[in-house]
């Protein structure tokens, strides 16, 4: 099979290019440069050399992203890609979204839901996979969010935090699979209040802090206090983030 893959050198990209790499198969991952193995050249905020990079794939995996140019990159581009494909070949082209942007008021959140239009409007075999934060990432915003001994975090906020593996996994065998059509949702095992995040993130990493948590009022917040930002379906992965701190 021959596969290409945007965003391989984000962060989920090592994980999900691990997990698609199988005996048989042409695995090709695209950036702007085009270095490094399997490397292919294509520019989703230009159009340049992307019909070049599509052509022949029968699976795309498309998980290029860019939150500080997301209508350039991620809609724009996405627009572009669908306009490169090549149809003859195509099988499934599998979209990584994120779980909430339908749901919750949010300027990038805005721009991957109306790629995910831009999608669901071309015609193409695929399927939408929402995912909720990386277990990564929850550390790095509890890290900026630190301020001195003091750890604020929005009151009442509940998330559901994934292993970046456990999605590269996932993403992998629904490239495999026939596409859906549509949307579908992937999250960690566990449901879990911020403030207990931290908690557990300060007493594995801090080195000490005081968990504060604070009111935050406005849309989004009421969102994501009302579960806008947990899964639906059953589909879950099985590292914790208790397993993460861990190491």
């Amino acid at each position: 099979m021959d596969i290409l893959v945007t965003g391989a050198s984000g962060r989920l990209g090592p994980s999900l290019v691990q997990a698609l790499q199988a005996d048989g198969d042409r695995l090709r991952l695209m950036s702007r440069r085009g270095a490094g193995p399997g490397g292919v050249r294509g520019d989703l905020a230009t159009g340049f050399d992307l019909r070049d990079a599509l052509a022949g794939a029968e699976v795309v995996v498309h998980a290029a992203s860019d939150p500080t140019n997301a209508w350039e990159v991620d809609v724009a581009g996405t627009r572009r890609l669908v306009q490169a494909v090549d149809r003859d070949r195509l099988r499934h082209l599998v979209y990584v979204s994120i779980v909430g942007v339908d749901r919750i008021p949010y300027g990038y959140y805005r721009a991957k839901y109306a790629a995910e239009q831009v999608l669901l409007a071309s015609g193409l075999p695929l399927t939408i996979v929402r995912i909720t934060q990386f277990h990564g990432f929850v550390d790095e915003l509890l890290a900026t969010a630190r301020k001195g001994p003091v750890l604020p975090v929005p009151m009442g906020w509940r998330v559901q935090p994934v292993d970046v593996a456990d999605a590269g996994a996932y993403l992998a065998q629904v490239a495999r699979q026939q596409p859906t059509g549509d949307v579908v949702e992937f999250g960690g095992p566990e449901e879990l209040a911020v403030a207990d995040i931290a908690r557990a993130w300060v007493a594995a990493r801090g080195g000490g802090g005081h968990v504060v948590s604070t009111p935050v009022p406005g849309r989004l917040s009421t969102a994501v206090r009302d579960g806008a930002a947990l899964p639906s379906g059953r589909d879950r992965g099985r590292r914790t983030y208790a397993a993460h701190l861990g190491g």
